[in-house]
């Protein structure tokens, strides 16, 4: 095997997902004492990061199935699944002021944490298309192999950042607070960076 693909793999991967440990953190926060919560997550990141990779590797042998100006609208899904969060965090606080039972929630579900990673991968695309494009069918191999035991990876350390002390305290007790907040701005900056809407 080249090392060099092997390193270009890895440094490629760790500068492209590096926001995703944050968002993975916070998933993983939302997942205590709930169970199977953990599994749903790390399926979901690899559901849409395997549809980051299929989109990439489709663009690379020239179909274009994900517009250039598409890829700033995926901004809403995050938006969108954070203001759903930010909603049932308020109506489940204001549930309990008011004495009654919170609304059971099931943690983080394999859809959201797979739209979110999708969402949050329309800057990887642009990045991984054109190399792919040069990488030929042993290049492509490599790739996506490192890139798949990589995901694996990441999950393992954003669920480690979650579970330190002073994160899982933190996560805890804002936790609520924190995802909704994470979503919108990504969801925002996927938005205002890409142009959408005239931004």
């Amino acid at each position: 095997m080249d090392l060099g693909l092997l390193g270009q793999a890895v440094g490629m991967f760790a500068v492209t997902n590096i926001d995703d440990l944050v968002i993975l953190a916070v998933f993983f926060g939302q997942c205590r004492q709930r169970r199977g919560a953990e599994a749903r997550v790390v399926v979901g990141q690899y559901l849409g990061f395997a549809a980051i990779l299929a989109t990439s590797v489709v663009g690379a042998f020239g179909a274009d199935l994900l517009p250039d100006r598409v890829v700033p609208y995926l901004g809403l899904v995050p938006l969108a699944l954070g203001v759903r969060a930010g909603w049932t965090a308020w109506r489940d606080r204001r549930g309990a002021a008011a004495g009654g039972e919170p609304i059971a929630d099931a943690g983080p579900t394999v859809l959201a944490v797979a739209a979110v990673t999708f969402a949050n991968g329309g800057d990887n695309i642009g990045v991984y298309v054109p190399v792919f494009a040069s990488a030929g069918d042993g290049g492509l191999v490599v790739f996506t192999v490192v890139f798949l035991v990589l995901t694996g990876i990441w999950c393992a350390f954003g669920r480690f950042l979650a579970t330190r002390p002073a994160s899982a305290r933190a996560l805890s007790r804002w936790g609520h607070l924190v995802l909704p907040a994470v979503l919108i701005g990504i969801g925002a900056l996927i938005l205002v960076d890409g142009g959408a809407f005239g931004l």
